[in-house]
């Protein structure tokens, strides 16, 4: 069993572009930034018990970091894991609320 701590120390924050409010509306699925080195499972039962939501599914892939120079350096930045989260028909999470 996870326990609670490590529970709600996965989610970081929601992944908010164009293409991730696009596969909101389409695909029902929310994209989230979670910790470098946490498993679909745990982030299946972060989900359930943090927002109370069924998943059906999670894709996860991790971001390498982009090399910037700055002067006569190079410096990297660091790298994060982002997953793809479907949630099941009937239910919803909207991180962008229409203002309306």
């Amino acid at each position: 069993m996870i326990s609670e701590e490590r529970l709600l120390k996965i989610l970081l924050s929601p992944h908010v572009s164009e293409k991730s409010s696009i596969s909101i509306e389409k695909f029902n699925t929310v994209v989230l930034k979670v910790l470098n080195n946490a498993t679909k499972y745990e982030i299946k039962c972060a989900v359930k018990k943090i927002f109370n939501i069924e998943v059906d599914s999670i894709n996860t892939l991790k971001i390498k970091g982009k090399k910037k120079r700055q002067s006569n350096r190079v410096i990297q930045k660091s790298n994060w894991k982002k997953a793809y989260i479907k949630v099941k028909k009937g239910y919803n999470l909207d991180f962008i609320g229409n203002t309306e």
